[in-house]
Protein backbone atom coordinates (compact mmCIF):
# COMPACT_ATOMS: atom_id res chain seq x y z
CA UNK A 1 0.00 0.00 0.00
CA UNK A 2 1.56 3.38 -1.24
CA UNK A 3 2.06 6.10 1.47
CA UNK A 4 0.06 9.16 1.58
CA UNK A 5 1.58 12.52 0.78
CA UNK A 6 0.38 15.64 2.97
CA UNK A 7 1.85 19.21 2.04
CA UNK A 8 2.30 22.51 4.10
CA UNK A 9 1.49 25.80 3.57
CA UNK A 10 5.03 26.99 2.84
CA UNK A 11 5.95 23.60 0.90
CA UNK A 12 2.30 24.36 -1.55
CA UNK A 13 3.92 28.21 -1.71
CA UNK A 14 7.14 26.71 -2.41
CA UNK A 15 5.95 24.57 -5.30
CA UNK A 16 3.53 27.58 -6.23
CA UNK A 17 6.27 29.90 -7.23
CA UNK A 18 8.13 27.06 -9.24
CA UNK A 19 7.48 27.04 -13.23
CA UNK A 20 4.40 24.96 -13.99
CA UNK A 21 6.73 22.11 -15.86
CA UNK A 22 8.95 22.24 -12.78
CA UNK A 23 6.16 21.64 -10.73
CA UNK A 24 4.43 18.78 -12.27
CA UNK A 25 7.27 16.76 -12.30
CA UNK A 26 7.58 17.38 -8.71
CA UNK A 27 4.53 15.83 -7.84
CA UNK A 28 4.59 13.28 -10.34
CA UNK A 29 8.12 12.06 -8.73
CA UNK A 30 6.85 12.38 -5.24
CA UNK A 31 3.66 9.85 -5.87
CA UNK A 32 5.89 7.70 -7.45
CA UNK A 33 7.79 7.54 -4.57
CA UNK A 34 5.24 7.14 -2.04
CA UNK A 35 5.40 3.68 -3.50
CA UNK A 36 8.59 2.96 -1.39
CA UNK A 37 9.90 5.95 0.34
CA UNK A 38 12.94 4.32 2.31
CA UNK A 39 14.62 3.94 -1.74
CA UNK A 40 14.22 7.44 -2.54
CA UNK A 41 14.61 9.18 -0.15
CA UNK A 42 17.99 10.28 1.77
CA UNK A 43 18.36 11.90 5.65
CA UNK A 44 19.60 14.87 6.40
CA UNK A 45 23.02 15.43 8.30
CA UNK A 46 22.17 16.80 11.57
CA UNK A 47 18.33 16.35 11.03
CA UNK A 48 15.48 13.97 11.02
CA UNK A 49 14.43 15.56 7.80
CA UNK A 50 14.66 13.94 4.70
CA UNK A 51 15.45 14.82 0.85
CA UNK A 52 14.58 13.65 -2.47
CA UNK A 53 16.90 14.40 -6.05
CA UNK A 54 14.56 15.27 -8.15
CA UNK A 55 16.94 17.03 -11.01
CA UNK A 56 18.09 20.56 -9.67
CA UNK A 57 15.08 20.53 -7.14
CA UNK A 58 15.00 19.16 -3.69
CA UNK A 59 11.62 18.56 -1.49
CA UNK A 60 12.27 18.47 2.10
CA UNK A 61 10.23 16.31 4.17
CA UNK A 62 9.44 14.40 7.33
CA UNK A 63 8.44 10.47 7.03
CA UNK A 64 5.86 9.39 9.77
CA UNK A 65 6.57 5.81 9.68
CA UNK A 66 3.32 4.95 11.95
CA UNK A 67 1.01 6.87 10.09
CA UNK A 68 2.71 5.81 6.69
CA UNK A 69 2.61 9.53 5.64
CA UNK A 70 5.30 11.63 3.69
CA UNK A 71 4.82 15.37 4.92
CA UNK A 72 6.49 17.59 2.46
CA UNK A 73 8.01 20.25 4.56
CA UNK A 74 9.68 22.82 1.45
CA UNK A 75 10.28 22.18 -2.59
CA UNK A 76 12.97 24.92 -3.48
CA UNK A 77 16.08 24.90 -6.31
CA UNK A 78 19.05 22.70 -4.29
CA UNK A 79 21.20 26.38 -3.93
CA UNK A 80 18.47 27.70 -1.74
CA UNK A 81 16.39 24.35 -0.09
CA UNK A 82 19.31 24.05 2.43
CA UNK A 83 19.42 27.93 3.62
CA UNK A 84 18.44 28.32 7.11
CA UNK A 85 15.98 31.44 7.28
CA UNK A 86 15.92 32.84 11.00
Amino acid sequence: MPWSIQWTDQALRDLSKQDRPVARRVVAKLEMAAGNPSQHFVRLVASDDFKFRIGDYRPLAALSHENRTIIVQRVDHRRNVYCRKP
